[in-house]
């Protein structure tokens, strides 16, 4: 059987408070620490910063 994976879902949620989000994975034994990416936000219809939430 294998082994489990190491990636873990996450929410990339923006920072212009209009509550669109991206989902992504990561592995969290190369990059344990919170991802900040600046990815398109439609609602805002501009390019804004993405920060890593926990994914209920």
């Amino acid at each position: 059987m294998a082994a489990k994976g190491g990636r873990e879902k996450i929410k990339l949620e923006s920072t212009a408070g209009t509550g669109h989000f991206y989902t992504t994975d990561k592995n969290k034994k190369t990059t344990p620490e919170k991802m900040l990416i600046k990815k398109f936000d439609p609602v805002a219809r501009k390019h804004v910063d993405y920060k890593e939430v926990k994914l209920k």
